[in-house]
């Protein structure tokens, strides 16, 4: 009797102990989660909007294009391509692209 509660008393510690030693973030429902979106700084900046990067579908970089904005407003740019997507980047007063 005395073995199976020694036996019982090591096993429950070598889980604890190897629980503990698992990062809470390689559960499965984490690890096939989207990761958050960056909503602020410290983290990269949003991607382009889904109508700069319609606006350059089927074409090259250096292309330019004309798109409407999210609200109606009305774009002109050129395609660039910045870290692997092709999106128009509007022309004009050197402000950034519109926001999402």
């Amino acid at each position: 009797m005395a073995r199976r509660y020694a036996l019982l008393v090591f096993l429950t510690f070598a889980m604890a102990l190897l629980s503990s030693m698992v990062p809470a973030e390689s559960n499965a429902a984490t690890a096939t989660a989207a990761p958050p979106a960056s909503s602020g700084a410290g983290g990269p900046p949003p991607g382009p909007p889904p109508e700069a990067i319609a606006a350059c579908k089927g074409k090259t970089a250096g292309t330019q294009v004309s798109f409407s904005g999210r609200n109606g407003e009305s774009f002109t740019g050129v395609c660039q391509l910045t870290n692997g997507v092709l999106a128009a980047r509007p022309s004009g007063n050197g402000g950034p692209p519109p926001a999402r």
